[in-house]
C-alpha cells in the first residue's frame, strides 16, 4: 500500500525535489497533492514561473497518483500540460493529482496546477494528464 509517510520517503529520496522544497500535503486512495513554495527563482524573464517549474510539479504528482494504484515503485511514460493562465502571483504552487484508471502495469491520472495566495485563494494555471508505469 502507498501510504503518505511512504510517498514522503520516496520524495526526499529525490535530491531535485529535496532541492526545490516540494512536500506532498495530502494523499488518500485517489488524490495526492503535491505543494511548492513560490521563489522568484522559479520565474523566467517575464516574471512568470517558468512552465519546466509547473511541468515538474504535473511529472511528480501524476507519478504520485499513478502509485496509488501500483505501489512506491514507478516511473513516468508521458504526461501532456496544457498551460491554461499565467502563474504569477500566489504564495504557493498546489498540483493536484486524481487517479483516473489503475491498471496491473500501467495507470492514467490527471492533474491541476494552481497558484494560491496568501489568503488561499487558488488561481488555476495548468492541467495535466499522464500515463505511469511500474517498475516491477
Amino acid at each position: 500500500m502507498f501510504t503518505l509517510d511512504l510517498a514522503r520517503e520516496v520524495l526526499a529520496a529525490q535530491p531535485f525535489s529535496a532541492m526545490l522544497g516540494t512536500r506532498i500535503s495530502h494523499l488518500d486512495d485517489e488524490t495526492v497533492v503535491l505543494e511548492l513554495d513560490v521563489d522568484d527563482r522559479l520565474r523566467q524573464q517575464y516574471g512568470l514561473i517558468h512552465g519546466g517549474v509547473l511541468a515538474y510539479l504535473a511529472d511528480n504528482a501524476l507519478t504520485y497518483a499513478g502509485a496509488l494504484s501500483l505501489g512506491a515503485n514507478v516511473v513516468t511514460s508521458g504526461f501532456t500540460i496544457d498551460y491554461v493562465s499565467p502563474a504569477r502571483d500566489g504564495a504557493v504552487l498546489r498540483a493536484t493529482a486524481h487517479l483516473a484508471h489503475g491498471g496491473r502495469r500501467k495507470a492514467l491520472a490527471t492533474c491541476d496546477i494552481d497558484i494560491v495566495d496568501a489568503a488561499g485563494t487558488a488561481k488555476r494555471c495548468a492541467v495535466a494528464m499522464g500515463t505511469t508505469l511500474t517498475t516491477n
